[in-house]
């Protein structure tokens, strides 16, 4: 980068740093959110709660199939980048 570049960009490096912060911080919730181990823990925490009576099998029917859900997206997000 030039020296004139420079400083005409100088006023947007805050915002910058900022696109590049909010980006890092929404690759992590995605990694978080699509983690197999994470998911396979949650899966198990809802038929405890089921077994122990705190969920319903309607309840549980249905976060089982956004859980399903989010590990098949999980799949398939794995296949992409291993392509």
């Amino acid at each position: 980068m030039g020296l004139i570049t420079g400083l005409l960009t100088l006023p947007l490096a805050p915002v910058r740093a900022t696109v590049a912060l909010a980006e890092q911080i929404r690759q992590q919730a995605e990694r978080e959110y699509y983690d197999p181990a994470l998911i396979r823990r949650q899966l198990e925490q809802i038929d405890v709660l089921r077994a122990g009576g705190e969920l319903d099998p309607d309840e549980a029917a249905a976060l089982e199939d956004e859980l399903l859900a989010r590990l098949m997206a999980s799949n398939d997000r794995q296949r992409g980048e291993a392509r």
